[in-house]
């Protein structure tokens, strides 16, 4: 079965305090629906703020069986009680990460070829590997394609979870290829449970999973 993950934005949420509390009862409601792994994605929040808000997301995820990782600051996943941290290929080091963090922490890491799944195989236990396609977030950036990022998957020792431009179809797609541990997105996720909540979030993900 392909494995989900909810990669949070909280601007496309609302603004202000609304738009955390928004994230919060995304994840929720994320876990309850199925949803596999969450990324708390909040790039401009402060140290203090970020762990707030990974706090509450880690108890959120509780309603289901969703692990959590915070995104860049293993620091704040640790003191958050998050299950790990996912990583940048130019942010910090994966393997000094593995070696400042417990026995069980999870780690992903961001990828973008093969050469750079390759080089964190040692040391992460998932990569997100990308853009599949543009997305509103990677306009610029050069894609993978389907067949990119699977050749990736196949040729890779650690799980690979496919992100950029990912819409109900694609993911399907990659239901269907044995070597793609899941998908990661942020618009498709929150998208739908913009429009219908919990319910619009458990079809889709009842849709995808059922081809």
């Amino acid at each position: 079965m392909i494995r989900l993950c909810l990669i949070t934005d909280r601007t496309a949420l609302g603004t202000g305090p609304g738009a955390i509390d928004a994230v919060v009862e995304l994840a929720r409601d994320a876990a309850l629906a199925g949803i596999d792994l969450i990324q708390v994605r909040e790039k401009d929040l402060s140290a203090r703020a970020s762990l707030e808000l990974s706090r509450r997301v880690v108890d959120a995820a509780t309603a289901g069986s969703a692990r959590v990782v915070v995104n860049g600051r293993f620091d704040v996943a640790l003191a958050a009680g998050a299950h790990g941290v996912h990583l940048t290929t130019s942010g910090m080091d994966a393997a000094l990460v593995r070696s400042a963090t417990p026995s069980g922490f999870v780690i992903g890491v961001s990828t973008h070829s093969l050469e750079e799944v390759r080089a964190v195989e040692g040391t992460a236990d998932y990569v997100v590997c990308g853009p599949v396609l543009p997305s509103p977030l990677k306009t610029g950036a050069g894609t993978l394609g389907f067949d990119g990022v699977t050749d990736c998957a196949s040729r890779s020792k650690v799980p690979v979870y496919a992100l950029g431009g990912i819409d109900e179809s694609t993911a399907k797609a990659f239901h269907s290829k044995m070597s793609v541990e899941g998908v990661a997105a942020i618009r498709l996720f929150q998208s739908a449970w913009l429009e219908g909540g919990r319910k619009a979030l458990s079809d889709l993900v009842r849709r995808i999973r059922s081809v």
